[in-house]
Parts: C-alpha cells; sequence; structure tokens
C-alpha cells in the first residue's frame, strides 16, 4: 500500500468532495466516485470508517488507486481503529458483528495502511479558511456529537481548537448535517455505505459554501452484488437493512443522543446493527 495524501495540494483549494462512513459498501462509493463533482474536486478527504463492512479488500485497493491518480486525503475513523486492533490481538471482539469479519478478510499490508492513518487534517478552502476534517469529534475518534448537541457539549469537543479552524467536517453518526455552533459552522456528510434515515449515498461538497449531496443508486441491484460477492454469513440481511437505510433518523438519535453527556436523555429503540 502507498503513502497516504499522495499527490501534491494546494495551500488553499477550492473544491473539497467529503466522503465519510463507506463502511467497506463498493456500489455505493463507486456511484459517488462517478459523480461529476467529485471528479472535478481539488481534493477528496475520506473521514473515516473507510473499511469495516461487506467488501473491506476492493474499497480500499479502489481508493488507493484513486489516489494515484488525484489528490485524496484519509482519516482513520473509530472502526479502522478497531479493524487494526483486532488483527494485532490487541482486542478480542468489536461490537460492531460484520467488523471481526471484515477485519479477517484484510492484507496485511492493509491493516498497516489503516494504522498509519492521522485522526485529523486540516486544510484551506476557499470561502471557509482553515476546515479541521476528523471522524467522530477533533479531540477523539468515538465520541458523540448530534445535530442538536447542547452548546456546553460543542464547547467540550471544541476546547482545544486554534481560533484559526472556522469550519469543523464530522462523521461517525451516519446522519447529514450543517449547524453553527459557538460561531464556527459544523459539516457531518453523512455516511456513503450505511445511512441512517433515508436512502442514498450521502456525501458533502465544501467551498465556496457547503452543500449536502446525497447520490442515488440501485439499491436491488447493490444488494444482489453483495450478496453474490461476499461471503458475510449474514450479508442478505445486512444489507437490506443499511442500503434501505432501515433505521430511521429518529431511532439513530434516541439511541445516540445519550451517549453525549446530555442530561435527561431520551431512551429509544436501539438496532442490534447499529454503529457509528
Amino acid at each position: 500500500m502507498p503513502k497516504t495524501d499522495k499527490g501534491p495540494i494546494r495551500n488553499t483549494v477550492d473544491r473539497v468532495a467529503v466522503l465519510s462512513d463507506i463502511h467497506g459498501v463498493l456500489p455505493a462509493l463507486e456511484a459517488v466516485l462517478a459523480e461529476p463533482e467529485v471528479s472535478a474536486a481539488d481534493v477528496v478527504v475520506l473521514t473515516g470508517d473507510i473499511a469495516a463492512g461487506p467488501q473491506p479488500v476492493e474499497v480500499l485497493d479502489l481508493l488507493v488507486k484513486k489516489g494515484d491518480e488525484r489528490p485524496l486525503v484519509w482519516i482513520a475513523g473509530n472502526a479502522d481503529r478497531e479493524l487494526v486492533e483486532y488483527r494485532r490481538g490487541e482486542r478480542m471482539a468489536i461490537p460492531d458483528p460484520i467488523a471481526p469479519w471484515a477485519a479477517d478478510q484484510l492484507r496485511d499490508d492493509q491493516i498497516d495502511f489503516l494504522a498509519g492513518l492521522p485522526k485529523t487534517r486540516t486544510l484551506s478552502v476557499t470561502g471557509l479558511g482553515e476546515v479541521l476534517f476528523c471522524h467522530a469529534t477533533p479531540r477523539d475518534d468515538e465520541e458523540m456529537v448530534v445535530v442538536d448537541s447542547r452548546p456546553a457539549r460543542w464547547a467540550e469537543v471544541f476546547a482545544d481548537l486554534d481560533d484559526t479552524v472556522r469550519t469543523v467536517v464530522c462523521g461517525h453518526t451516519h446522519m447529514p448535517y450543517v449547524r453553527l455552533a459557538h460561531g464556527r459552522q459544523v459539516v457531518n456528510p453523512g455516511s456513503v455505505g450505511m445511512p441512517y434515515g433515508h436512502p442514498g449515498a450521502h456525501w458533502s461538497l465544501l467551498g465556496p459554501g457547503i452543500t449536502l449531496r446525497t447520490t442515488t443508486f440501485d439499491i436491488p441491484s447493490a444488494t444482489a452484488r453483495l450478496i453474490r460477492e461476499c461471503g458475510y454469513p449474514d450479508i442478505a440481511e445486512w444489507a437490506d437493512y443499511y442500503l434501505n437505510a432501515r433505521a430511521t433518523d429518529t431511532e439513530a438519535l434516541a439511541a445516540f443522543a445519550p451517549r453525549d453527556g446530555r442530561t435527561n436523555p431520551r431512551h429509544g429503540h436501539e438496532h442490534g446493527h447499529e454503529h457509528g
């Protein structure tokens, strides 16, 4: 595997495509990479949780190939870290049921590659200034913030940020949103491969403004392809649940919100496969 961030990146870039939480879903990734605005972007940023899913080897190989052709910025997510830890014997289990299977599929060079990914990157983007890209929050790869997290929570997770950073792009919760928090813009592009609330591959385009995008693709055909090409025993159930976004936004928020430290948390249904 090559080094990360292959190819030169200018001091300030005009357009950035952000892809988060691909989770090894090759048909969804292929659909997003085929978007003209993704192809035309100066840089593609991957904000973590790249390979933990049904086609981990194929997803990493495709992205590395794309990185040989144009600037690609890689950031590690908690699921990427967990794959590495599992394969290296540093943990015996992973909460996400498909992840141990995915970890066993990866080649040694791919494990080493994931182990070397940074947790954050900062780029200067036209119209947005200094933009920090991370997986969950700038200080932790699985810390929880959601669209309605209270101002005090955002103050906590931004405590160590330089004042020059005016935009923070994160993933982890698989639900797209844009909001202001203490004068900073916060962007979550949603998930390419495991969306909650609405089907499709979710991503975002930055510069000079912020646009949330959804790429539609043939879900029945993608499901059939995963069943045909993936050896995970429960792939039919997995593909039906995640590609069709069976988890609603209300269910996901009810499950995630208590984990952002709020008082009087809401308690709700949490599907057994839910993963952030």
